[in-house]
């Protein structure tokens, strides 16, 4: 499995970030866009992993995803290319895979040096931005050139986000528990402290 070594910057301005990354000399490679997501149970639930089809826009992706650490480089995973997202949802679930949630965000990515740059909206939480790269060096360089204070960094998946956001939700709740994330949704009652 390939080792990802990202982090994420709570909060951001999305125009103001636009900017240092164009002052910062970063390229724009995907202007925003709507991505969706299904998410998979695997068959060991002892492991904090899913199995994800992926819209990216621009393609469809299948990817393992397991996170060994909440750290800069804890995230490792499996992806491939799939040209369809309904027809590989539908094998999925075809061979027996159970769904867990179906998610939807918004996406624009950008690239500076060696680096990916994405910022990204999700339902029910400001903006943020995550850097991936080869190294936590290559991040924090990034990060330094953007004006992000490395302290307030945030690792893991998008769950840590709204962990950040929601102080009170039970901490061993994870977004991919609930059915449904789309931004035509309610704040879930699960958010505001529930379970």
């Amino acid at each position: 499995m390939k080792t990802e070594i990202e982090v994420k910057f709570l909060n951001v301005d999305i125009d103001n970030i636009r900017e240092r990354l164009k002052a910062a000399g970063a390229h724009l490679e995907q202007p925003m866009r709507l991505m969706r997501r299904q998410v998979f149970y695997i068959v060991d639930r002892s492991k904090d992993a899913y199995l994800r089809v992926r819209d990216e826009g621009n393609k469809v992706t299948m990817t393992y995803k397991q996170f060994d650490a909440i750290s800069v480089d804890g995230a490792k995973e499996v992806e491939v290319v799939v040209s369809d997202f309904e027809q590989t949802v539908d094998i999925i679930k075809r061979s027996g895979v159970e769904p867990k949630s179906y998610q939807e965000t918004k996406r624009e990515t950008w690239r500076l040096e060696n680096t990916e740059i994405v910022i990204d909206e999700w339902p029910w939480l400001a903006p943020f931005i995550e850097i991936e790269g080869e190294s936590e060096q290559a991040l924090q360089s990034v990060a330094t050139k953007l004006g992000l204070v490395w302290d307030s960094a945030v690792f893991g998946a998008a769950t840590q986000a709204y962990r950040a956001s929601y102080p009170d939700i039970n901490q061993n709740f994870i977004m991919d528990d609930l059915p449904e994330i789309r931004f035509d949704l309610p704040l879930p009652d699960r958010l505001k402290g529930g379970a």
